[in-house]
């Protein structure tokens, strides 16, 4: 059976992601910084389905040993490397403080990084698939979550650039850019009014999609 390995599998896309493949009989690879998200996205899965990592994607020690074990649990397979995990840090840029600007980096592009250069000796010998999350904010800038907006403009520039070069070992490389996703990165606090992302997007008309339409 063929492997995936999700981070950020703990909750919105990631968990959808990881319980869409397993019903299909994948055998999932399930990392996520927080232990107890992951419990949650286990609890429905089968055992012998699944691998748990606790990790940070920033941490590339941390990559190895996750993807060691998973490679294990697997029996040798792996397939896809699905680079999910993400943070949305909105608000002003000028009211951001630089310690948050520099996590948002670091987990939304360096974390992405970090997975590509550790999974594709796996994935050279598979021909398999990496495919990065980017967002609809990645193909314009947008007011209230620049810096999100230019990670995920980061995103898709090495997902298009890094399809071309790893052609060559028959791996392919993707990216998902979803519009508004009902996820809990839509649930910060945006502005003064004491109002969620979500919140504000639902009152100014803009659909916000189920996270399993993006899973399918």
């Amino acid at each position: 059976r063929k492997a995936i390995f999700i981070t950020g599998a703990g909750s919105g896309i990631g968990q959808a992601t990881a319980h869409y493949f397993a019903e299909r009989g994948w055998f999932v690879g399930l990392a996520d910084i927080q232990p107890q998200s992951l419990d949650t996205t286990i609890a429905s899965l089968q055992v012998g389905q699944y691998s748990r990592h606790v990790m940070d994607v920033r941490d590339r020690d941390q990559w190895a040993i996750a993807l060691r074990d998973f490679h294990s649990a697997s029996g040798g397979q792996f397939d896809v490397l699905f680079n999910n995990a993400g943070i949305g840090t909105g608000g002003q840029f000028a009211d951001m403080p630089a310690s948050e600007a520099d996590r948002l980096i670091a987990i939304n592009f360096n974390g992405v990084v970090n997975g590509v250069i550790m999974a594709l000796p796996y994935l050279r010998e598979t021909k398999g698939l990496i495919l990065n999350t980017g967002s609809a904010s990645g193909f314009y800038g947008t007011a209230g979550l620049a810096l999100y907006s230019a990670t995920k403009f980061a995103v898709r520039g090495l997902t298009e650039g890094l399809n071309v070069e790893f052609a060559k070992y028959g791996v392919k490389v993707c990216s998902l850019m979803p519009g508004f996703i009902d996820t809990p990165l839509l649930d910060h606090v945006t502005g003064d009014s004491n109002e969620t992302a979500s919140q504000k997007l639902r009152s100014s008309g803009i659909e916000i999609s189920p996270v399993a339409n993006v899973a399918e």
